[in-house]
């Protein structure tokens, strides 16, 4: 893990915040306007505190108003640092431990070490791929519709960052544990002890995003991050194209 642990000690600091918004309706919520972002972003980052050059705090998408338009943004950021967090991991893993176990019904071994984690999802084959951005779509459409329970959209007075639970969906369709605390371990938690992880969360996210990027740039451009000169493994295909070398599917 040395890698990751040099890239960890060679970044700091966090993004703009944005914090949970409140709607007409009436749903626990912690934040909805912009000084109330500011607050959160003291919390967050005192060094930093409230950073929106962009001045999004203000604005008002597709005519829904600020309020639908925080709970956007601020959903928006959640997720993208709870994903960028399992990136991450994701990346060390791969680049420290090869799985023992065949990954295909063929008997097919996971990709080698030797190559990058980038270079290891393009080994991959591409009906593998498939099923994982099928689990994923299937994931953001069970978000989209609050799980298809009376949950408010996030833009409508819904928590951001509050996934909904599989609840009705262990009860018609088949037994799922839910993505947070599936166990219930956490349901006493205080409201202050809430909202401190609920910080906790948008710095690791945020740290997270730089992490992997970090990581995407080195590989990608020798040198682009001092830190992981020397350690990081070049890497000749487009990171942002996930399918680039299984586009013969389709022609």
């Amino acid at each position: 893990m040395k890698n990751c642990a040099l890239l960890l000690a060679s970044v700091f600091g966090s993004a703009a915040a944005f914090a949970p918004s409140h709607s007409s309706v009436k749903v626990s919520s912690i934040d909805s306007t912009k000084a109330d972002l500011e607050e959160l972003a003291i919390k967050s980052n005192p060094l930093l505190k409230f950073y929106d050059p962009l001045n999004l705090a203000e604005a008002d998408f597709w005519g829904r108003g600020n309020e639908a338009t925080i709970g956007f943004l601020r959903h928006a950021e959640i997720k993208h640092g709870r994903v960028a967090m399992a990136a991450f991991v994701g990346y060390c893993v791969h680049s420290n431990f090869h799985f023992p176990w065949a990954q295909t019904l063929a008997g097919d071994m996971p990709p080698s070490l030797e190559l990058s984690p980038e270079a290891q999802w393009d080994a991959i084959p591409a009906p593998a791929k498939w099923q994982i951005f099928t689990v994923i779509s299937a994931l953001e459409l069970w978000d989209e519709t609050g799980g298809g329970d009376d949950n408010p959209h996030y833009m409508a007075g819904r928590q951001p960052g509050k996934y909904p639970s599989f609840e009705n969906f262990r009860k018609d369709v088949h037994p799922v544990l839910d993505l947070y605390d599936p166990f219930g371990f956490f349901k006493k938690m205080s409201d202050e002890q809430k909202e401190r992880r609920l910080v906790i969360e948008l710095n690791n996210g945020r740290l997270a995003m730089i992490g992997i990027m970090g990581f995407l740039a080195a590989d990608s451009t020798e040198g682009s991050v001092p830190a992981l000169v020397g350690i990081a493994k070049h890497y000749d295909g487009n990171v942002m194209i996930p399918f680039s070398n299984n586009f013969s599917y389709f022609n």
